[in-house]
């Protein structure tokens, strides 16, 4: 069963994506593609390269150099919309700090793409797991992206502990899908990257990829869709904090 091609397999590589689907059809007939446009954005690409890459592999006329140069392509894009989605929920947990908010997703995005190109120069000097350039190279880029996702998410989670604020249901799902998802895969392929494991143990490692990968569409689901619990308002008004005095100031500057 746990075999590459075998019933599991097929299923656990597209079961996830074609939940995604579903999702962000529901997302979209829902309206929620307005609040979480690169969120949703990440949902059909990823989706999309998958089935992409699912029916490469299966076709047996497809060398294989055709599969991984297109996983490549595909995972320097998905990269770039998984550190945009970072960005935009630093954003939404900042609503109610705008200019906060405007500048420092934008700075989290900027900081991602730059901590890629810095972590990509230094994959491309470690000693390759594999005599095929593009499959040493896929995955030595796959581990970078997610050192830099793990690290933005560990930023998000400790900004959010250290000032306090308060997460909506929708924010934390997907925050905590890509933490489970990032520090998962993360471990797999720095395991497969640096160390000679056999065509068993790579096997395994991709299943327990997937596996990750479908239980956090799983918590997608949930968190997105969800009905919300309605916040109730208080008429005793709160401190100010430093976020608020920060977020004045910041307006004062872009006003000059």
């Amino acid at each position: 069963m746990l075999q590459a091609h075998s019933f599991l397999w097929h299923y656990l590589w597209l079961a996830p994506h074609i939940l995604q689907v579903v999702l962000a059809i529901l997302v979209w007939r829902r309206g929620l593609h307005k609040l979480f446009p690169l969120f949703f954005a990440y949902l059909v690409f990823e989706a999309l390269e998958e089935f992409l890459l699912y029916t490469l592999d299966v076709i047996p006329s497809v060398r294989g150099e055709i599969f991984w140069g297109a996983f490549c392509v595909g995972l320097v894009i998905e990269g770039f919309l998984k550190l945009a989605v970072v960005g935009e929920l630093f954003s939404h947990l900042l609503r109610d700090w705008p200019a906060i908010a405007k500048v420092g997703g934008r700075l989290v995005t900027a900081v991602g793409a730059a901590l890629v190109l810095l972590a990509t120069l230094a994959a491309a000097m470690a000693v390759p797991d594999n005599n095929h350039l593009l499959i040493s190279g896929s995955h030595l880029l796959q581990q970078t992206f997610y050192i830099v996702e793990c690290g933005l998410l560990v930023s998000l989670f400790s900004f959010a502990a250290y000032f306090k604020l308060g997460w909506s249901q929708r924010i934390f799902g997907i925050a905590m899908g890509f933490g489970i998802l990032t520090c998962e895969h993360l471990a797999a392929w720095a395991v497969m990257a640096n160390s000679g494991l056999t065509v068993r143990g790579r096997s395994l490692l991709d299943f327990l990829n997937m596996a990750t990968y479908h239980l956090c569409v799983l918590i997608w689901f949930y968190y997105l869709l969800l009905p919300q619990k309605s916040a109730t308002t208080s008429a005793v008004l709160l401190p100010e904090t430093n976020l608020d005095i920060w977020n004045r100031e910041l307006e004062r500057l872009l006003q000059q």
